[in-house]
């Protein structure tokens, strides 16, 4: 039986680092906030025209080819009044993004690279219109010519690239393949603020930002202060003293932000970052500041009490006032992070001396943050789950 415990622990440890359960704590959260975006009505309705106009411009190798000359030449121009920084790596011609909806980090992508080429864009849809050589392609390009030049679409435009390029570190930070969970709280709390602070003091500043965007290529600002009049017959629903400005703020700005913090605060909730603080206690670098038997303990107690029984917890105690002394041997100071430790406690077998600290270790390690961990684990988590099966099966029949 321990022969076939001990090439279980290997098989954790080779084929799933970070244990044979895996709870996926933020599982591709960049797409979740996109969804969540996608709750006011003008955003989802941005995305399907970003989509509609990718698609009319990118229909043909012909149009691609037309979009990279256009961008090319508007580079040499923008370069020629020194309107762009030349460098190397810089300027690069491209082509547009497709946004996915299960591709990480493509929307932002999308975006980008629309705003990069906004004005070849808007050269080739005008060409389609005028050379189109059906009256479907030509209809098709006029009206996302005009939803590409309308002031809404460049707005939400605008505010969707600021908070997707909030987010993304946090989600490049989450999809490390080594990430330990303790460090990636950090842009949790960064990214939280940012976007509040987005909310509360970057209004003017993205309003400038559009307009600017919108004299260089010649688009109408509306007059903020002019009363707004919704469409599809809703006029007759709102408040008259309603303007532009108030819609734009409250109904778009304000509640996309809005939702963007309800998403991140549903995902990152005060019992999860209790989680997350208790778990730092089995941090080596931690350990070696403060050893926290209580807070380990409390963890368990608190969110493990089905791992352990009763008589168990109290045992826990006592074995950790022993591994306390543990810190001074020589191989444990170069450990760096809790699987370090969860892999030492095997290599030196401390993980039999030690054995109820080497489930909670195993247990925290049941929380990576790294999404591509997450997907290679799932398939692991099969064999481990089996193996499991396994064993209990012969523990039944040896007890009958």
């Amino acid at each position: 039986m321990r022969g076939e415990w001990n090439g279980l622990k290997a098989l954790i440890l080779d084929e799933c680092p970070y244990a044979y359960y895996v709870h996926c704590f933020a599982h591709r959260l960049q797409l979740a906030l996109v969804a969540s975006s996608k709750e006011v009505i003008p955003v989802h309705q941005f995305f399907t025209k970003l989509n509609s106009i990718i698609n009319v411009v990118g229909a043909s190798c012909k149009r691609n080819d037309q979009l990279k000359v256009a961008h090319a030449s508007n580079i040499a121009h923008l370069l020629s009044i020194d309107e762009l920084e030349s460098g190397r790596g810089l300027n690069q011609i491209g082509s547009l993004q497709r946004p996915g909806d299960t591709r990480w980090s493509s929307h932002l992508k999308s975006i980008s690279s629309l705003m990069r080429m906004y004005s070849a864009t808007c050269e080739v849809l005008l060409n389609i219109v005028e050379d189109g050589t059906t009256h479907a392609h030509r209809g098709d390009a006029d009206v996302a010519y005009e939803v590409l030049t309308s002031f809404e679409f460049v707005f939400i435009m605008h505010l969707m690239r600021k908070i997707l390029e909030i987010s993304n570190m946090l989600c490049q930070a989450l999809q490390l393949q080594s990430h330990e969970i303790l460090n990636a709280m950090h842009p949790v709390s960064s990214t939280k603020l940012l976007i509040q602070n987005l909310r509360d003091s970057g209004w003017d500043e993205l309003v400038a930002s559009v307009k600017s965007f919108c004299e260089t290529v010649n688009i109408t600002v509306p007059d903020f202060d002019a009363q707004y009049i919704a469409r599809r017959g809703r006029a007759r629903h709102q408040q008259d003293e309603l303007t532009i400005g108030h819609h734009y703020k409250f109904d778009i700005f304000n509640a996309v932000i809005d939702s963007q913090l309800q998403e991140l605060n549903n995902r990152f909730d005060d019992k999860a970052m209790e989680l997350i603080i208790l778990s730092s206690s089995l941090d080596p670098k931690e350990m070696r500041i403060s050893f926290r038997i209580d807070d380990i303990c409390k963890l368990v107690e608190k969110f493990y009490p089905q791992d352990f029984e009763d008589y168990e917890i109290l045992q826990l105690r006592t074995q950790l006032e022993h591994f306390e002394h543990v810190q001074q041997l020589p191989d444990f100071i170069t450990l760096e992070s809790i699987s370090d430790l969860c892999q030492w406690l095997v290599k030196t077998r401390k993980s039999n001396i030690y054995p109820l600290v080497f489930r909670v270790v195993t247990l925290i390690l049941t929380l990576p943050v790294s999404t591509a961990i997450t997907e290679r684990s799932f398939s692991a988590m099969n064999i481990v789950k089996t193996t499991l099966r396994i064993l209990k099966n012969k523990l039944q029949n040896n007890l009958v």
